[in-house]
C-alpha cells in the first residue's frame, strides 16, 4: 500500500476517477507551461486556442491511459468515458466560473477530449502490468 494511502486512508477503486485525477494533474501542468509561455513575446492570447486544445488532449490522453491501465480491460471505453467526463466537467466549471457560453470550440473540445482519451485508453490497456497467458 502506498504511503499516502496509509496516511490519509484514501484508496481510489474507480478507474475513471483515477483517470480524472491524473487528467487534472496534467491540465494543471499544461496550464502552468502555457502561463510561462504567455509571459514571453512568442505567444499571445489571440493565437493560444490551438495550444489549449493540445493541453486538453494530452491531459485526457494521460487520464485515459491511467484509467485503462487500472481497469485492465476495455481500454477505449474507459478512455472515452474519461475524456467525456473531463470535457463535461470542464464545460460545467467554465460556465459556472466565467459564464462562458456555447461556441464553435465546445464541440471541438468534446471531440478532442473523447478521441484523445480513447487513444490513451487503447495504449494504457496494452501497457498493463498483467501477464497474458495463452
Amino acid at each position: 500500500m502506498s504511503t499516502l494511502s496509509r496516511i490519509f486512508g484514501l484508496r481510489n477503486a474507480s478507474p475513471v476517477a483515477s483517470g480524472l485525477y491524473w487528467s487534472g494533474i496534467w491540465l494543471a501542468i499544461g496550464a502552468l507551461i502555457l502561463s510561462v509561455l504567455l509571459t514571453g513575446p512568442s505567444l499571445n492570447e489571440s493565437n493560444m486556442l490551438p495550444w489549449v486544445f493540445v493541453v486538453h488532449g494530452f491531459a485526457t490522453m494521460a487520464g485515459g491511459f491511467v484509467s485503462a491501465k487500472k481497469s485492465g480491460r476495455k481500454g477505449w471505453y474507459f478512455g472515452f468515458a474519461n475524456g467525456l467526463l473531463y470535457a463535461v466537467l470542464l464545460l460545467a466549471v467554465s460556465f459556472l466560473a466565467t459564464d462562458a457560453g456555447w461556441s464553435s470550440s465546445v464541440p471541438i473540445l468534446l471531440l478532442v477530449a473523447c478521441l484523445a482519451g480513447a487513444l490513451g485508453g487503447m495504449i494504457g490497456v496494452n501497457a498493463g502490468s498483467g501477464t497474458k497467458s495463452r
